[in-house]
């Protein structure tokens, strides 16, 4: 008996081991998978504090859930047929720019040489001098070409990846109701009416954070395309207000990355002179409103956290998830802190 229990205790710490390895393994490889049904739950939520606005407007669910995804999409779609074909055409005139001025400049020097006089500490000799170093080396086309073909297999995983989100969206939409009521029927009725306000709490918070990040990209990105246009009079600005668009989703850092490329690229686009200072110190200006003005109004019913947990949440999402980790992490961040201040505190302060 006393060496049977070591050998049992032995097997039943080795199975266990197994399982979870196995566990890990299912979960690693259903990755891509756990992350598109993620997104399309955090979209799906994003779009009921709309329905439950109509419904208090005494439409009923279903006719409500179909006017926010027909108007969701039309906006989409809209947003797409407006813009692409702008964005399209003027990068086919970057691209025409770059054949007819870049590539002429760097031929016969005269691109080199304004470099070199306007930002001399890039060393663009230096630069050229490895790149072209590296393009004649006959081991590194294969890695170039693979490059290509890897850039181009992840824009088709994207675009996959978004129509399936989609698609799960609409999904969600429709059945949010129906798969929360089952989540609450496996709660202890005794919690369950706790367990259904605490759920509640973060489900509108949830909702309230997307649309609130959706309408700041949408203010970012109609407001530099006005100023871009019509103010400054920069080249390209439909492509620049659609990057100013793409970046304020991103919290924390989407609005500073997104203004340094538009910053960059008006330089290296419509040279340096006053529209380039003009534009930096408007996003300097514009990320003060948006950090003091805009943002906390459009987010005080949605998230409360105190900015050094934002900034870890997104830090951390972003590390595990990318930019959809770090989107989705303050949410998560406020719901954990929801359950913390509604369930723990109580807990330990009736010990």
């Amino acid at each position: 008996m006393k060496i049977s229990q070591p050998f049992q205790l032995g097997l039943f710490a080795a199975l266990g081991v197994l399982t979870a390895l196995v566990i890990g393994t299912a979960v690693g490889n259903l990755t891509t998978i756990l992350t598109y049904i993620g997104a399309a739950i955090f979209l799906a939520l994003g779009l009921d504090p709309l329905i439950t606005w109509l419904e208090r407007r005494k439409v009923k669910r279903p006719v409500a859930i179909l006017i926010a995804l027909v108007g969701v999409l039309g906006l989409f779609t809209g947003l797409v047929f407006a813009i692409i074909p702008v964005i399209t055409e003027q990068v086919r005139n970057i691209a025409e720019q770059f054949e007819k001025v870049i590539i002429p400049g760097f031929q016969d020097g005269t691109f080199v040489d304004w470099i070199n006089e306007n930002i001399p500490w890039l060393k663009v000799d230096d630069l050229i001098e490895q790149a072209l170093s590296f393009i004649q080396d006959p081991d590194n086309i294969s890695s170039i070409g693979g490059g290509v073909l890897a850039v181009g297999l992840t824009i088709g995983a994207g675009l996959f990846g978004a129509i399936i989100i989609l698609i799960l969206m609409i999904y969600f939409v429709a059945s949010l109701g129906s798969l929360k009521r089952s989540i609450y029927r496996l709660v202890p009725a005794s919690k369950r009416e706790h367990f259904i306000g605490l759920a509640e709490q973060i489900s509108y918070s949830v909702g309230r954070f997307v649309m609130g990040q959706v309408t700041l990209a949408l203010i970012n990105g109609l407001v530099s395309f006005l100023l871009l246009t019509f103010v400054f009079q920069v080249k390209y600005s439909a492509l620049f207000a659609f990057l100013a668009f793409l970046g304020s989703l991103i919290p924390l850092v989407g609005t500073l990355s997104a203004s340094v490329v538009i910053t960059l690229g008006v330089l290296l686009f419509q040279g340096f002179g006053w529209q380039v200072i003009a534009v930096g110190i408007w996003y300097l200006v514009y990320m003060q409103i948006e950090a003091y003005v805009i943002n906390p109004r459009i987010m005080s019913r949605a998230v409360q956290l105190p900015g050094v947990v934002v900034i870890i949440a997104a830090l951390v999402g972003g590390t595990l998830l990318g930019i959809l980790g770090a989107l989705i992490a303050i949410p998560v961040a406020a719901a954990a802190q929801l359950i913390i201040k509604e369930v723990i505190v109580p807990r330990q302060n009736a010990l």
